[in-house]
């Protein structure tokens, strides 16, 4: 048995565990961070990757934490930033190479396509099952 249990895992496996195991487990996905989760890669894409982090961190909602802790999670797991938390990991993106800037975009909006599935998948419906 692998030391890793991702060891020998394709990236999109990776990208599909960790999702599942943030998302799963949980007393389901609330329709706020399932829509948040939804509109995100078109957030990310429109005004880019910091501006959607401060966003999130602004709002400061339940879900819009949630979702910033999930996409920093990621990036830091996939050593593009040493912190999970955001002040630390804005000004290690905003010190970024500009190639490594797009590879934590590029990683952000990967791992988002990962939740905004699963997220869909397991969102509580609410008043009965509409």
């Amino acid at each position: 048995m692998a030391a890793n249990p991702r060891e020998g895992m394709s990236l999109e496996q990776q990208r599909a565990a960790f999702a599942w195991q943030r998302l799963h487990g949980q007393d389901g996905v609330s329709s706020d961070y399932a829509n948040l989760a939804k509109a995100a890669p078109a957030l990310v894409m429109g005004n880019g990757l910091m501006q959607t982090l401060a966003f999130y961190q602004a709002k400061g909602k339940e879900h819009h934490k949630r979702l910033l802790e999930d996409i920093l999670l990621w990036l830091r797991q996939r050593r593009l930033c040493a912190s999970s938390q955001f002040e630390q990991a804005m000004n290690e993106l905003a010190a970024m190479s500009s190639e490594r800037y797009l590879q934590a975009t590029q990683e952000a909006l990967a791992i988002l396509k990962w939740i905004r599935q699963f997220a869909a998948a397991l969102e509580k419906r609410q008043r009965g099952g509409q």
